[in-house]
This record gives C-alpha cells, structure tokens and sequence, in this order.
C-alpha cells in the first residue's frame, strides 16, 4: 500500500508540474487565453518591480539548485522517502515556478518590437522551437526518471534502478545541455522584447548559468574522465565546429 502511494503522489507531482510547465510556456509568450503574463501581470512602481520579480527568479534559482545538490538529496531523504524524493523536487520546483507567475509584475516598456511579419513569424517558431527542444531532450535523457516517475514506479515493483550511465544521444551529441539550450531560445525569441520580459529572459539566463557549473561538478563526481572528455569535446550551449 506505501508503495502504491509512492505512484500515486509521484502521478501527482508529474501532474502539477505538467500544467504548470504548459502555462509557463503561454506566460513567457503572452498568449491572449492566460493572464497573468510576463508583460500583463500585477503593476508597482518600476523600483518595487525590479526588486520584485528579482526576488521571484532567486526564489526559483535557489530552490531548483540547493534542492538538486547531492549533499540537500542525502540529508532530505532522512526525511522523505527515496522514491519520492524526485517527486517532492519536482513539486517544489513547481510550487516556486507557480509563485513567480502569479506574483509577477510587469514593466511595460518595450526594448524592441519587430514589426515586420516575416521576422515575426521567424521569431515565433524560434520560440516553439525552444519549448520542442526542451521537451524533446528530457525524453532524450529519461524524461520519467527526470520527474520522478521511475523511482516510484520501481519501488512498486521492487526493482532496482541501474547505475547511471553517460550517454549522448541525438542533440546531447552537439551540445551538453540542449534542454537549457531550449530554455535560453524559448526565453529570448519573442518580437516584442519589454523590460519586464528582458529582466525576466536575464535573470534565468544567468540562473541557468550558474546551473550548469552546478550540474557539470557532480556530473564530474558521477562520470570523473568521461564526462571530464565529453565537456572538452563537446559544446555546452552550441556546437563546437571543427572541434574533436
């Protein structure tokens, strides 16, 4: 019965942050049938605005990398048990993604506006290009043990899971982190660039960043000499030309 719980609250996590990963990508893209938005959201004075949604992002920075750093993992799972701990991240993960949406406030004037329908368009499909690309490499790398499914639903059948494994496949070949490499496009393509949303597309990107170095030291400790080679061959955000 524990174990059939561990499934249900790890379906459960994957719902939640399903839905909120859905309404991240119409609120970074202002789609007209979800408010608020990164340019339609609550309003203050712009000092106030810039403190705020400053805040918002190191709320979600700070979560999304403390919690995901071995040494939180091997004091956490004292606590929650380890086949939701990844679910319990993941909910958490949405819990901060959730606050940042809901308490943002805008700043309204625009950096730039491409009028022209051919740029446009062209920055449009740059933006569903990034959220493919994102989607696309969790499934490339274990999209169901990235977000906890696996864990809970190896306990249920009392199965181990393997030990890891360095893999590289199809984009992770090119670069060594295209899901953050379909956030930064995701985040940056858009035809109207306001403060709000640059403040936004900066502040993650600097995030991600300092994620990277993060998630490339344990993968170090993990892997050790093969990782180690991948990263000298291997581009972190893209391709590496006539590098071998």
């Amino acid at each position: 019965m524990v174990r059939a719980f561990y499934l249900a609250y790890a379906a459960l996590c994957y719902a939640i942050f399903f839905a909120t990963f859905l309404y991240l990508i119409a609120f970074v893209g202002n789609l007209p049938f979800v408010q608020p938005t990164v340019d339609f959201a609550r309003e203050a004075p712009p000092g106030r605005t810039i403190l705020i949604d400053a805040a918002l992002i190191l709320l979600f920075g700070a979560q999304h990398s403390v919690m995901a750093r071995p040494a939180f993992k091997a004091a956490w799972t004292r606590i929650v048990p380890a086949p939701i701990e990844r679910s319990t991240y993941v909910l958490f993960a949405s819990a901060a993604l959730v606050i940042l949406m809901l308490f943002w406030h805008e700043l309204a004037a625009p950096v730039w506006t491409v009028t022209n329908p051919v740029g446009a368009a062209l920055l449009w499909a740059l933006f569903g290009l990034g959220w493919l690309i994102v989607l696309t490499s969790t499934f490339l790398i274990n999209h169901f043990e990235l977000f906890g499914l696996q864990q809970a639903w190896f306990a249920l059948r009392e199965r181990a899971a393997a030990p890891p494994v360095l893999r590289q496949p199809f984009f992770y070949r090119f670069v060594r982190h295209p899901l953050y490499a379909g956030f930064f496009i995701a985040f940056w393509a858009t035809p109207v660039m306001t403060v709000g949303h640059l403040l936004l597309a900066a502040g993650m990107s600097i995030y991600m960043l300092i994620a990277i170095r993060l998630e490339e030291r344990d993968l170090i400790d993990v892997f050790g000499e093969a990782y180690a080679g991948y990263r000298r061959r291997v581009g972190m955000l893209v391709p590496r030309v006539g590098r071998r």
